[in-house]
């Protein structure tokens, strides 16, 4: 027997389990929320809040991306291997950007610009659970990938 949220996704065409939609959604809204902390902590902010192109204004493409990604997945032209493409990509460009030796906005960059360190804090936790559930996407959809080569 079907649970609810599975039958939900029988209308559909859908090429992923539900499991890969909650994973991709929790990653774009953790997405939204790193994106809003640029805005409210103001560094690192490029167009379209402010007039320079930057960084942050090429990072904002994945939100197209992942439109695309759910509705091609919904309607089964496309799956597992798209996510696995986007989501690889994703994690390795937050980790350069934020996490590694050449980093463009190390961790100081997140927490120090916050009157309030714990505020800093909570905006670093998102990012380091943005990358997480990033590289989680990644795993997992290219897990789904082999199984449907099989």
């Amino acid at each position: 027997m079907r649970d609810r949220t599975t039958a939900a996704f029988d209308r559909f065409d859908s090429t992923l389990d539900p499991r890969a939609y909650l994973v991709f959604a929790l990653a774009t809204l953790l997405g939204l929320a790193h994106h809003a902390d640029h805005v409210i902590r103001g560094n690192h902010v490029g167009w379209p809040v402010t007039p320079e192109v930057n960084p942050f204004t090429y990072s904002l493409a994945i939100y197209p991306l992942v439109v695309l990604g759910f509705a091609l997945s919904l309607t089964g032209r496309g799956g597992a291997r798209y996510w696995t493409v986007v989501m690889t990509a994703g994690a390795a460009m937050l980790v350069f950007f934020h996490l590694s030796p050449w980093a463009v906005e190390p961790p100081g960059d997140v927490i120090l610009p916050y009157a309030d360190p714990l505020w800093g804090y909570v905006a670093f936790v998102i990012l380091l659970a943005l990358v997480g559930v990033v590289l989680l996407g990644a795993g997992y959809s290219l897990v789904l990938w082999r199984r449907d080569l099989r």
